[in-house]
């Protein structure tokens, strides 16, 4: 009787998880061809049986007002949901709802907080939010030499605004010895990966740069471009 108990349970669960699956699959689908309101409503489903990126996808959809109306609330109470799971993408959206102060008291230690659980599963867009909060001391002591560690760690992903960060950093020397060929590099890259700040950012340092420099930090840029942006600082 045990064994035929467990073995029912076995094919409940199994059940359970293959229609959660499937309302998910079926929810990006529909998200994929606009359709937000079946998106949402598959979403909904999925979400309401434990799917973390589910719970992260509403929490989406009702920041964004696609397929419901926009609800702060709402999408802080399920980006906690899937964020209390571990989902790395919630706890980086969570954090951005308490450093901006929507549907939540604006409390930047508390986005600092969620930004470094993400961070720790190799999160570029929290390594870079962690850069802003050291760089700008919100949520934590200002502290320019931990911003450029997570700028560096978040451009070595290839996150454009994270490489501007740092080439920002280099130029003013803060954090790091001032350095106008690196923050050439880094500049030259965002901008290549489509940052349209950082290409005037990167003009603007060449006018203070020899030719020969610029050659130099040219040269340098594509082979960290080669290299996907490892061992490039």
């Amino acid at each position: 009787m045990l064994i035929r108990a467990l073995l029912s349970l076995m094919v409940a669960l199994l059940c359970v998880g293959a229609v959660q699956a499937g309302d998910f699959e079926d929810g990006v689908a529909a998200y994929e061809r606009k359709d937000y309101a079946t998106a949402f409503a598959k979403f909904s489903s999925a979400a309401q049986q434990g799917d973390a990126a589910a719970q992260f996808n509403l929490g989406l959809m009702y920041g964004q007002g696609q397929g419901v109306v926009q609800d702060y609330k709402e999408a802080v109470r399920w980006y906690q949901q899937s964020a209390q799971q571990g989902y790395a993408m919630a706890q980086v959206n969570l954090g951005a709802m308490y450093d901006k102060g929507q549907g939540v008291t604006k409390d930047y230690a508390e986005a600092v907080g969620w930004y470094k659980l993400a961070a720790a599963q190799g999160n570029a867009k929290a390594q870079l939010n962690l850069g802003i909060s050291y760089g700008k001391g919100e949520g934590v002591a200002q502290d320019y030499a931990e911003a450029v560690r997570w700028y560096k760690l978040a451009s070595a992903q290839g996150l454009p605004p994270a490489q501007s960060g740092l080439g920002t950093m280099y130029y003013s020397g803060k954090g790091v010895a001032q350095d106008y060929l690196r923050a050439h590099i880094w500049f030259n890259l965002a901008a290549a990966n489509g940052d349209v700040t950082a290409s005037k950012a990167r003009e603007a340092i060449a006018a203070l740069m020899t030719p020969q420099q610029i050659a130099e930090a040219q040269k340098m840029a594509r082979e960290c471009q080669a290299r996907n942006f490892k061992n490039c600082d």
